[in-house]
């Protein structure tokens, strides 16, 4: 009697596949019928979950993007932070120090960071789970009401935050643009720290 797995591991064999040949050779490099052989399944197989190899990369960008930061707020939870700000800073330098020690995630992810938290439409077909009530946007939201910090756009300046560390990060950390890494995180965390007043 043939056992058939499970779809779930076929499409996480297929994002697994995909992130290792996306990152090895590049997506314009790698083609579906590479991530079909590789993953050992059928061409129509990756038909019945992605569109297309940019739509699989969109996937993995917010997956691998949503995981760091759902790593770095498990970190910082146990390390009581009590402080606001000094929250949203360990978080940031959390998810940068991960991307120093991971270049070809960062060049995967490139300056899609914000994808992790407001990408709502891959994370919501994708991902298949209610919204995170324990995740970065929500920690972000409650931290500003509590501590009344009398921001607009409370939404708008995480989203700022965020895009602010991917665009400048990856130039510092690939490049060392406009300064090495280590040397532009208190320039960063000041402005960060500016905006959380």
């Amino acid at each position: 009697m043939k056992v058939t797995k499970p779809k779930n591991e076929k499409e996480n064999r297929l994002l697994e596949t995909a992130f290792q040949l996306f990152t090895e050779k590049g997506i314009k490099s790698t083609s579906i019928q590479e991530i079909v052989d590789n993953a050992k399944v059928a061409k129509g197989t990756f038909y019945l979950y992605f569109k297309d190899k940019y739509e699989i990369r969109d996937i993995l960008i917010t997956r691998k993007s949503e995981k760091l930061f759902s790593e770095a707020l498990s970190k910082m939870r146990k390390n009581h932070l009590q402080n606001f700000s000094d929250q949203i800073i360990f978080i940031i330098n959390y998810v940068i120090d991960e991307l120093v020690k991971n270049p070809l995630l960062l060049k995967f992810i490139s300056k899609n960071l914000s994808w992790g938290v407001y990408n709502e439409t891959i994370i919501k077909l994708y991902d298949k789970q209610e919204e995170k009530q324990d995740g970065l946007y929500f920690l972000f939201l409650k931290g500003v009401e509590e501590n009344q910090i009398k921001l607009k756009n409370p939404k708008v300046t995480l989203f700022m935050i965020i895009e602010l560390v991917s665009a400048t990060c990856f130039d510092s950390i690939l490049y060392q643009n406009p300064l090495p890494i280590e040397e532009y995180k208190p320039y960063l965390y000041e402005v960060i720290r500016n905006l959380l007043k």
